[in-house]
């Protein structure tokens, strides 16, 4: 059996710098996934429902190579104690970016196919969002 990586990659009408935006800057992340209280940089971070306030995911920021990469370990209550790890990859590209996701470390197993599908369909819905924001102009 081999491990369960999530990948997307989606195209957006926009530079690095404004993309970095969407994946550190509170009130952007806000519009498409969950609200950290401050930017995303190096060290521990959490996040919270946009709408709830519940706290959602945590875990550490990795590397913020601004504008073209950015990782942290990813932790939320439905994986109980484990920790997964997403990776971000922006590349400017004619006309914009391309924003590739690499969500690995998933638990494993026939039990924890419902956590892949969840996710799998959650970042979808997530991408979605950012690039219907990222488009609007």
């Amino acid at each position: 059996m081999t491990d369960t990586i999530l990948r997307k990659t989606i195209y957006l009408r926009a530079t690095p710098e404004q993309v970095w935006a969407y994946l550190t800057d509170p009130e952007k992340l806000a519009i498409w996934f969950h609200k950290p209280p401050a930017p995303l940089t190096e060290g521990s971070y959490e996040m919270f429902g946009a709408q709830s306030g519940d706290k959602l995911m945590w875990g550490e920021v990795l590397v913020a190579d601004p504008f073209k990469r950015l990782e942290y370990t990813f932790t939320i209550a439905p994986m109980g104690e484990a920790t997964s790890t997403v990776k971000w990859a922006l590349t400017e590209v004619a006309g914009g970016t391309e924003l590739s996701l690499r969500h690995e470390g998933l638990p494993q197993g026939a039990e924890a196919f419902g956590l892949t599908l969840a996710l799998d369909k959650g970042w979808d819905d997530h991408l979605a969002r950012m690039r219907n924001d990222a488009h609007k102009d």
